[in-house]
């Protein structure tokens, strides 16, 4: 079969832009709706969108001002999304800096069997003091030791996952018996940041152990989704980086000793769609003319870790930035943002207009046939494996590309036309289940 876009639907509450919920057709308070999340992903299911995915940290974001803000937890809000859909993956963001390893690998588990084998884990090690304090912290562990901490938990997880063997229920009732002692494993884990006895409180899911998604692209983000991640979100802003973010993350995975096509590398698209390109640029600058500059220029400051005042708006970024090796919070993202205003000699109002759509990632505005050709052109030029699609105004942004560009992407080969016999999110994305390390062989999964 010739190769498919793999599509997520990033949910964020009434669009990626910033200024999405000043607009007329926006509910400022859909953010904690669920009807509002039932309503976007019965539409990306209508896409044939292989999963959807909500973003989450342990902190209040932004100041309450500039966006809706506070958000329901998502996996939670996963769990009533799972009982309105069928088809489409579901994927929570969850903290391996502020969570235990055996609640979160219980959680995710009961999330893979309550939805049939579409749960995965967009796995986070949180940057930021704010988060830190929330867990009687002064300070975040640094860069390097927070992928350490993320390396361990992961590992003590799927010791977790795979404390169960899959037949480990007998349920013989003549018998007496309803299970085998002998088919649980114990973790018995002691390690540098977790001890875990173990076993799991519930059994081997259906698709062994969720989906592993990762985000981060800095030197250590890599080093990890080379050895753990099966799909990695990751922001792009030309053809030629992400071709070589692209090549480079395939390259390490191999080297890691995992087939490369078992990572599936998903840049984001912020698609601002119009009938025709001058529609569509004016949809944009309605965007942008309701941005609140001032909320822009403090959320810049923080990201480059300057002194309130520092940034005027008609300037470019000043010439003598910290160097990304001194940035402990998000620093592939800090490079990504200080590139882009060097490259395009932006000065701090055009970068926040430039950052408002989708915080670095790529913001595209054209027709549906335009979006389409982009999308394209990532994906059979060495870019992509899909793309993390990021609307900008939600539902309408959501509704637009279902209704226009994903009719192109289907007539061009590129998209299937339906979902077709029932899978697991795994098996959507073209991936194994993984054996349990307990077994030489892992029977087939039973979808519920």
């Amino acid at each position: 079969m010739p190769r498919q876009l793999h599509l997520n639907a990033f949910l964020m509450n009434t669009g990626h832009h910033e200024a999405s919920w000043r607009l007329p057709e926006s509910d400022p308070f859909a953010h904690v709706e669920l009807a509002h999340y039932v309503r976007l992903a019965k539409i990306a299911e209508r896409g044939t969108f292989d999963s959807l995915f909500l973003a989450d940290g342990p902190q209040l974001w932004s100041n309450l001002a500039q966006r809706p803000a506070g958000a329901l937890e998502p996996l939670t809000l996963l769990t009533a999304l799972a009982t309105a859909t069928e088809h489409i993956g579901l994927i929570a963001t969850a903290s391996t800096s502020y969570n235990s390893p055996y609640n979160l690998a219980r959680k995710f588990a009961s999330l893979d069997i309550i939805s049939g084998g579409r749960a995965g884990w967009n796995i986070v090690t949180t940057a930021g003091a704010e988060a830190a304090r929330n867990f009687g912290l002064e300070h975040e562990l640094a860069h390097a030791e927070r992928y350490a901490r993320a390396a361990e938990f992961l590992d003590v997880a799927v010791k977790l996952w795979d404390s169960w063997e899959d037949d480990t229920v007998v349920g013989d009732k003549a018998a007496g018996v309803w299970g085998d002692d002998a088919k649980i494993h114990p973790p018995r884990h002691k390690g540098t940041y977790f001890s875990v006895e173990g076993p799991l409180n519930v059994p081997r899911s259906p698709q062994g152990y969720p989906l592993l998604v990762q985000a981060g692209s800095s030197e250590d983000g890599k080093a990890f989704a080379a050895r753990y991640a099966e799909a990695v979100f990751t922001a792009q802003q030309t053809l030629a980086d992400a071709q070589a973010f692209y090549a480079d993350l395939k390259s390490r995975t191999a080297a890691a000793g995992r087939d490369p096509e078992h990572i599936k590398v998903l840049p984001g698209i912020v698609p601002v769609i119009g009938s025709t390109e001058a529609e569509a640029l004016a949809n944009e600058r309605v965007l942008e003319d309701h941005i609140v500059y001032a909320h822009g220029v403090d959320r810049l400051e923080s990201l480059l870790q300057l002194q309130p005042g520092t940034l005027e708006l008609d300037r470019q970024l000043p010439a003598d930035l910290p160097p990304e090796d001194a940035i402990e919070g998000a620093k592939s993202r800090y490079t990504l943002v200080v590139e882009l205003a060097r490259r395009d000699r932006l000065t701090v109002r055009q970068l926040i207009g430039r950052l408002g759509g989708g915080r670095g990632h790529l913001t595209f505005a054209g027709t549906p046939e335009q979006v389409a050709d982009a999308i394209g052109t990532w994906f059979t030029q060495g870019a992509a494996d899909g793309f993390n699609i990021m609307p900008a105004v939600l539902p309408s942004g959501l509704e637009t590309f279902v209704e226009h560009v994903v009719p192109i992407l289907r007539a061009r080969g590129l998209l299937r036309e339906e979902y077709g016999p029932r899978q697991t999110l795994r098996e959507r994305y073209g991936l194994p289940r993984p054996a349990n390390q307990h077994l030489t062989t892992t029977p087939a999964p039973v979808l519920v």
